[in-house]
């Protein structure tokens, strides 16, 4: 993964500096906090590096966030290798600054095979095209730009308008949301699913809390993910459009749940992500 400083693709390389560690840097998805969405992908291109059979792509990642990164300074990537096996290869990695872990990371690569095949229909969403570009709000007072998250040079984020203010109800998607690169990426999938799962930690917070107005009310909440897990189910492309269909089904007892399916724009279902935020009142 090579690229121009500020090429997207440049934002998921990593240094190899033994067989299985790797270093690589993360911007800010949040004041002096780096990007969750960077770290698990980054997390994803270090276990993707220490399999060998290309014909295994990973098809479900868990994460936990344990402590927020630091920005200026490099992580440090650990890879495990539990198990090599005749169709499925699995993989854990930790994210370690300073001596501390502060992101886990379990995955699992397969051969594709033929089996059975069914999938939700794609909900009737308006063209990307027709949509205005998302100045991407990470919270109250920082842009992505401002944080040194991709401009919109990078990344496209445009969303569908729904009803903010309808409940919750079983099966109706609560936000759409058209992502892509603007960078052409390499036809490699394992450079895709690792943008993708950069992407899908984009907005699940925002959904986790548009049942109270989609972002942080007031400075007396706390607000941070606490795990994400993905499914990858077919070969896509992202840098083609891309909908994803969130919902969030709970809010209970300090956390959210958010979860969402991405769609290609003929309407197959490639990857589903999940996503538990905290959000809960500052104690003291």
């Amino acid at each position: 993964m090579t690229g121009p400083e500020d090429d997207f693709v440049n934002r998921l390389t990593l240094e190899q500096v033994d067989r299985d560690i790797f270093t690589g840097r993360c911007h800010a998805g949040a004041p002096q906090r780096a990007f969750g969405g960077q770290v698990a992908a980054q997390a994803l291109v270090a276990a993707g590096h220490t399999v060998d059979d290309a014909d295994r792509v990973v098809h479900s990642l868990h994460g936990y966030f344990l402590r927020p990164g630091r920005t200026g300074d490099k992580i440090v990537y650990l890879v495990d290798r539990p198990r090599d096996g005749r169709s499925f290869s699995t993989r854990r990695v930790k994210a370690v600054q300073y001596g501390e872990v502060i992101f886990t990371m379990s995955a699992s690569f397969a051969v594709h095979d033929r089996g059975p095949e069914h999938q939700f229909e794609m909900p009737s969403a308006p063209p990307p095209e027709t949509l205005e570009p998302y100045p991407i709000l990470l919270d109250d007072a920082h842009t992505l730009h401002e944080a040194g998250l991709p401009e919109h040079s990078m990344l496209d984020m445009r969303f569908v308008d729904l009803d903010s203010d309808a409940k919750p109800v079983y099966g109706r998607p609560q936000r759409m949301t058209w992502l892509r690169t603007n960078d052409a990426l390499p036809n490699d999938q394992r450079i895709h699913v690792c943008a993708l799962t950069y992407f899908s930690d984009l907005t699940l917070v925002g959904t986790a809390l548009s049942p109270s107005g989609g972002r942080v009310p007031n400075t007396d909440l706390m607000v941070a993910s606490i795990d994400h897990a993905m499914w990858f189910h077919a070969p896509f492309r992202a840098d083609e459009w891309l909908l994803f269909v969130q919902n969030t089904p709970v809010a209970h007892g300090g956390h959210g749940l958010a979860s969402g399916v991405f769609f290609t724009q003929d309407g197959r279902l490639v990857a589903s992500a999940a996503q538990e935020v905290l959000m809960r009142e500052r104690r003291g």
